[in-house]
């Protein structure tokens, strides 16, 4: 780790964070989306002042068909106008090549209603080395004004690929890529990551997608995560702690990670059902149920997910 990469320097006392969260797309009784409750998520993701992010993977963007999605968009523009992020994702099969067309496709429908398409990867798009991962984002720029790229773990995904910091360096390079959320679940790699942003590009956001450490805003990183999804107001009072310098940041700040601890465990894509289980028993939701083909976690999650709830609330409120 080069002396630009250390915490210790990169360390930011008192900057604003932009935070953007993932919504969770509900799931009634019958296996079908709970739009109403949806639609409640999204109001409260924005009265706290966050970004909201849909069709990512908290919100099944994989398992959604076209008109789902479009739905989802349709009713994310009615609530935050045109404030929001989403996936642009492409389905696609080991051994396809990256189809470029189908890309713009995926994020045309984002861009119509005023929001920032996410440049999901593909089986495609990650089996490209890294100068030409970073070429094919050049390319989405000459269509595209503006859209974030990902970086997702093979924990994640099968797909998924975290890319060297040449290939990221040749990234700062596109401008059309405002930033790119990292979901490495590695300090180390996302340290390197900063301080690259900061010599070549200070304005390119690094987007922390580590869920198992969200504390990378301290460092420079903005959020784009799925944990808060479970509690975005706790999320932006702990940021407005850190940008007024105030050292109660770390009582939410660990709260919130011992909950990112036990819902982002293996298998982690199982996270979902927690969510769902956590806003249900705060009353967010109507049902503590996930996507009919989702990974489930066991009943005894909701002992302590319950126990968490107890103490943030008493957070939110101590008296």
């Amino acid at each position: 780790m080069t002396a630009d990469a250390h915490p210790g320097t990169l360390l930011r006392r008192g900057r604003k964070i932009t935070g953007m969260s993932a919504v969770l797309l509900p799931i009634d009784a019958g296996g079908g989306i709970d739009w109403r409750s949806f639609e409640r998520l999204l109001e409260r993701t924005v009265a706290a002042g966050l970004v909201p992010a849909v069709n990512m993977d908290t919100g099944y963007v994989q398992l959604l068909d076209e008109a789902e999605r479009l739905a989802v968009l349709d009713a994310t523009r009615a609530i935050a106008g045109g404030d929001f992020v989403a996936g642009a994702h492409v389905a696609d099969a080991p051994g396809d090549a990256w189809d470029r067309d189908a890309t713009v496709r995926a994020m045309e429908p984002v861009e119509a209603r005023g929001g920032l398409p996410v440049v999901f990867p593909s089986n495609g798009l990650t089996a490209f080395e890294g100068p030409d991962w970073a070429g094919a984002h050049a390319r989405l720029g000459e269509t595209s004004d503006r859209f974030l790229a990902f970086e997702l773990g093979p924990m994640f995904v099968p797909y998924g690929r975290i890319y060297d910091l040449e290939a990221y360096r040749a990234l700062l390079d596109v401008p059309q890529c405002l930033g790119a959320k990292h979901s490495s679940l590695s300090r180390a790699l996302e340290w390197e990551r900063l301080a690259l942003r900061d010599a070549h590009r200070p304005d390119f956001r690094v987007l922390t997608g580590n869920d198992l450490a969200i504390d990378m805003v301290m460092y420079g990183s903005d959020y784009l995560l799925g944990l808060s999804a479970f509690a975005p107001e706790a999320f932006a009072k702990r940021d407005a702690l850190w940008s007024a310098d105030d050292p109660a940041f770390y009582a939410w700040n660990d709260l919130l990670q011992y909950l990112g601890f036990f819902a982002f465990r293996d298998p982690v894509p199982a996270y979902k059902h927690d969510a769902a289980i956590f806003l249900h028993l705060r009353g967010r939701i109507s049902e503590p149920a996930t996507h009919p083909v989702a990974p489930t976690r066991p009943a005894s999650d909701r002992e302590v997910l319950a126990e968490i709830a107890d103490r943030l609330d008493r957070l939110e409120d101590p008296t």
